[in-house]
């Protein structure tokens, strides 16, 4: 008795060939190359490709690269340093190797480039580097600022001096008083201004924004802008949405 095969089976032998349904067809197919998730080519950074002004009263003084120890990954990587020097001040900036910085001198300008745009690391640090160096010459020439909204019953700020704390000659001090038991008392750091336009206003000025807003946020910690009745320290345009209250 001869047994029929099997249904959809392909049926095969030393000098026969092999035949597949033709659903299992694609399956036995040769493959394709991967496909990219995105498409589209790696595009230069916009803000990376936009020259920067520089005014005329500053200065760019570019170094040659050096071997440094890098504080995140602890790999010693070749930066090149930056100088910037300004009415206001100098300010210092460190830079990867692969990110060039074409100086013309009379157009007033500064071009960042990098040495090869497919890289992701170097079109990241491409535009961090452009905002970086636009704001270091922003402070030197016309300086940064912050102001702090103090918004609570008996928030109150002043400038005072406490000679028995400072850290260096005539540094002064942001004295608050935040409905604590005692007043809070903050020196300002070095190369940085602060006063008091109103009780409820701190006018913070430097030329190095990192620091400014740096220590801005020290400040705002000790009163937090909370969500119920909007009190609080606020920096700048910064706003809290409100929300409604608990009822038992």
């Amino acid at each position: 008795m001869l047994a029929a095969p099997a249904r959809g089976r392909a049926i095969a032998s030393s000098s026969s060939v092999v035949t597949l349904p033709s659903f299992l067809v694609p399956a036995f197919q040769t493959t394709t190359a991967a496909r990219h998730f995105s498409a589209t080519t790696n595009r230069p950074s916009k803000l990376g490709t936009t020259p920067i002004s520089i005014p005329p009263n500053v200065e760019l003084l570019i170094g040659e690269p050096k071997v440094k120890k890098d504080l995140t990954t602890y790999l010693k990587i070749a930066k090149r340093t930056v100088t910037i020097t300004g009415p206001l001040g100098q300010l210092a900036l460190e830079i990867p190797q692969f990110v060039h910085i074409d100086h013309d001198t009379v157009a007033r300008k500064a071009v960042l480039s990098v040495e090869d745009r497919a890289i992701k690391q170097q079109r990241e640090m491409w535009g961090t580097t452009w905002a970086y160096l636009n704001r270091h010459i922003m402070g030197v020439s016309e300086g940064h600022t912050a102001v702090l909204r103090l918004v609570g019953i008996g928030y109150r700020a002043s400038i005072d001096t406490r000679p028995e704390k400072e850290e260096y000659p005539g540094q002064p001090f942001v004295c608050l008083k935040l409905g604590f038991s005692h007043p809070v008392e903050m020196g300002v750091p070095l190369g940085m201004k602060a006063s008091t336009p109103q009780p409820t206003r701190i006018l913070l000025e430097g030329i190095n924004r990192e620091e400014l807003m740096s220590f801005a946020a020290q400040i705002r910690r000790w009163r937090r802008p909370e969500p119920y009745k909007g009190k609080g320290i606020f920096v700048n345009e910064e706003t809290i949405k409100l929300k409604a209250k608990k009822i038992k």
